[in-house]
C-alpha cells in the first residue's frame, strides 16, 4: 500500500471519534479528503473562567494553529473556515507586509514554499538571499511584491512530504489579506450567532520596521476599523518580540501574549537593541511579572512545559505553569500535531513517521499540566482530548 493508505483510516478513525463526540452526529466526512465542512460548536465539556473578554473562553482553549493546517493548506481561508467548522475556539493568524503596506496571512515573509510564487516566471527576478532575524534564506519575500501581484498567487501545501492528502487542495485558495480575515470572522459571526476569536501574531516585527514596513500601526488601524481593539474584543496579539506587544498595549486594547522558544534563545528584538536576557530568564517569576506588565500570557514551545530527555520521551513537568499563573498569565503553549514525527517519542506508534501516533495520550499529559490551551494543528483531536479531560475532572 500506498503511505497515504496507511494513514486514511487512522485519520478517518480520529475524526469520526471527534465529529461524534465533540462536533455533533451530524458532521460529515469526505472520504479520502478528511473532515468536511460542518457547522460545529465547541467542546461540551470545557470549562469557562470569567466574563467577557479572553477569560470567557472554554479551558482548555483549542487554538487552530494556522488554521486546519493538519488537513488543508496553512494560512488559506479554506483552512480558517475547516477550523471553524470543526468547532477550534480561537483561529490563529500569522501576519507580514507587501511592498505596499498591506498585510497578509504568511507563517514567513518567506512564500516560496508556501505558494506557487516558483512557477510564474514574470516573478523569477525577484528571487533573493536574505537575512531575516540573523538567517540568511534563499526566496520570494512578500515585501517585493505589492498586494495585486501577490493576489496572482495560489496557495499550497508546506510540508507535502508528510502531509501529501493535504496537496490537494494545492492551488484551490489565494493568500488572503488580515481584512479578509476580520470580514470573514465577522460574517462567521453573525451567521453562528457568537464571536470568532483571533489569534494574532506579528512576524518578524524589527526586520520590517528597519524597512519602513512597521507592522503594529497597520495592525492597530485594522482592529479599530473592524471593532476588535479593546480589552474584551475577541482577539490575542502574540509575538516573539517582547517590544512588538509592548508597543500594541499602547496603541489597543486587546490582550498581548509572549511567544517564547528554547531557554537558551534570545527574543530577536533583544538581539537588536543589546539585552542580553534569554527566554530562560523571561520564564522565571521575575521574567514572568515583567511580562504581566503589559501582556496577559505567554505561548511557550511546549518543551518549556515538559522538557523531553536525551531520547526525546517527555520527561517531568517545568514549573512554568504554576509559575506563569501565579504572575496572573494565561499559557497558550505550541504546537500538537498528530503524526509521529512531531510528536514526543513515547507516543509515536509504529515505523512510518507521517502516521499518526498516540495523539490523545500525549495531549493528555501536556493538558494536565493546567496550561490555559493548545496551539494544534489537528484541532478536532486536541478538542476531544480537552473534552476527556474536563469529564474526569
Amino acid at each position: 500500500m500506498t503511505q497515504g493508505e496507511r494513514r486514511t483510516p487512522a485519520r478517518r478513525t480520529v475524526l469520526g471519534a471527534a465529529g461524534a463526540t465533540v462536533l455533533g452526529a451530524s458532521t460529515a466526512l469526505t472520504a479520502g479528503t478528511g473532515p468536511a465542512s460542518a457547522a460545529a460548536t465547541p467542546a461540551p465539556a470545557a470549562r469557562t473562567r470569567g466574563r467577557g473578554g479572553y477569560r470567557s473562553l472554554p479551558v482548555p482553549t483549542v487554538i487552530a494553529h494556522r488554521g486546519a493546517s493538519g488537513y488543508r493548506p496553512e494560512h488559506t481561508l479554506g483552512s480558517y473556515q475547516l477550523a471553524l467548522d470543526l468547532g477550534a475556539h480561537v483561529i490563529e493568524q500569522d501576519l507580514v507586509p507587501t511592498k505596499d503596506g498591506h498585510l497578509v496571512c504568511r507563517h514567513e515573509n518567506d512564500i516560496t514554499g508556501t505558494t506557487d510564487v516558483a512557477d510564474h516566471p514574470e516573478f523569477a527576478s525577484r528571487k533573493a538571499t536574505k537575512s531575516v532575524d540573523g538567517v540568511s534564506l534563499t526566496g520570494w519575500f512578500t515585501e517585493d511584491f505589492t498586494l495585486a501581484e501577490l493576489r496572482t498567487l495560489r496557495a499550497k501545501e508546506r510540508i507535502p512530504a508528510i502531509r501529501q492528502e493535504n496537496s490537494l487542495y494545492d492551488g484551490r485558495w489565494t493568500v488572503p489579506t488580515f481584512e479578509e480575515v476580520l470580514r470573514w470572522a465577522d460574517e462567521e459571526g453573525r451567521r453562528r450567532g457568537r464571536e470568532v476569536w483571533l489569534h494574532v501574531e506579528t512576524k518578524h516585527p524589527s526586520y520590517f520596521r528597519a524597512l519602513g514596513l512597521g507592522l503594529e500601526e497597520r495592525l492597530a488601524g485594522l482592529l479599530r476599523r473592524y471593532g476588535r481593539h479593546r480589552a474584551n474584543s475577541p482577539v490575542f496579539l502574540q509575538s516573539f518580540e517582547p517590544s512588538s506587544i509592548q508597543l500594541l498595549s499602547k496603541l489597543v486594547g486587546a490582550p498581548g501574549v509572549v511567544l517564547l522558544s528554547g531557554p537558551g534563545t534570545r527574543p530577536w528584538d533583544f538581539v537588536v537593541s543589546g539585552d542580553p536576557r534569554t527566554v530562560a530568564d523571561l520564564v522565571t517569576p521575575r521574567g514572568l511579572r515583567w511580562i504581566a506588565s503589559y501582556a496577559k500570557g505567554i505561548g511557550p514551545t511546549l518543551d518549556l512545559v515538559i522538557p523531553k530527555d536525551a531520547s526525546g520521551r517527555l520527561g517531568e513537568p517545568t514549573t512554568l505553569v504554576r509559575d506563569a499563573h501565579a504572575a496572573g498569565l494565561v499559557l497558550h503553549p505550541y504546537t500538537h500535531r498528530n503524526e509521529n514525527v512531531f510528536l514526543p517519542a513515547d507516543f509515536r506508534r509504529g515505523t512510518d513517521p507521517t502516521a499518526y501516533g498516540d495523539a490523545f495520550g500525549s495531549l493528555k499529559r501536556y493538558l494536565e499540566t493546567g496550561i490555559d490551551g493548545i496551539f494544534a494543528d489537528n484541532p478536532d483531536t486536541a478538542l476531544l482530548a480537552a473534552a476527556d479531560l474536563t469529564a474526569r475532572r
